[in-house]
Parts: C-alpha cells; structure tokens; sequence
C-alpha cells in the first residue's frame, strides 16, 4: 500500500458532475464488468480539465503559468479538448 491516495484506479474511473452548464442525466463512456479499464469513450483527465476550466468561461490554450522560465498549460502540452457532451 503506498501513502494515502495513491492507491488509485487510473485505468477507469467515475466522475459526477451537476450545476454550473453542465448536460444532466448523462454517461459519457463506460469501463469493464469488473470497472478496471474504461473500454467506451476513454477521455483524458486533462479533457475533463479543459471542460471544467471551460465553464468557468476560461480557454484552457491561452491560459498559462510561469514554470522555472516557461509558460505551461493547466491541462499539459498535449493538445486537449473541450468534452461537448458535457455542455448544457
């Protein structure tokens, strides 16, 4: 067992979600019979990140921080994206 948190299931995992423009009344993906891996519509977490900076009427692009010289994303280098189905 490793210190506390950190015994997470990366691989799939649930989230809820309510208020704020968010879509109610929605699934978006799904894991296995067991709930270990996502097997339906697999996001990033960084996707989420993007969704949620979103309705908080931020663009995650164009929002940055200064990182020992260098402006960072909040949701990484990747290129991420806004989960539509999400939006109300």
């Amino acid at each position: 067992v490793n210190k506390p948190g950190r015994d997470h299931n990366h691989y799939g995992f649930t989230m809820w979600l309510a208020g704020g423009g968010v879509k109610g009344g929605q699934r978006i993906g799904a894991t296995d019979e067991t709930g270990f891996q996502a097997v339906e519509r697999r996001l990033h977490v960084s996707d989420l990140h993007a969704t949620i900076l979103h309705l908080l009427g931020l663009d995650h692009e164009r929002l940055t921080f200064l990182h020992e010289g260098l402006d960072q994303r909040l949701t990484g280098v990747q290129p991420r994206r806004v989960i539509q189905e999400v939006l109300a």
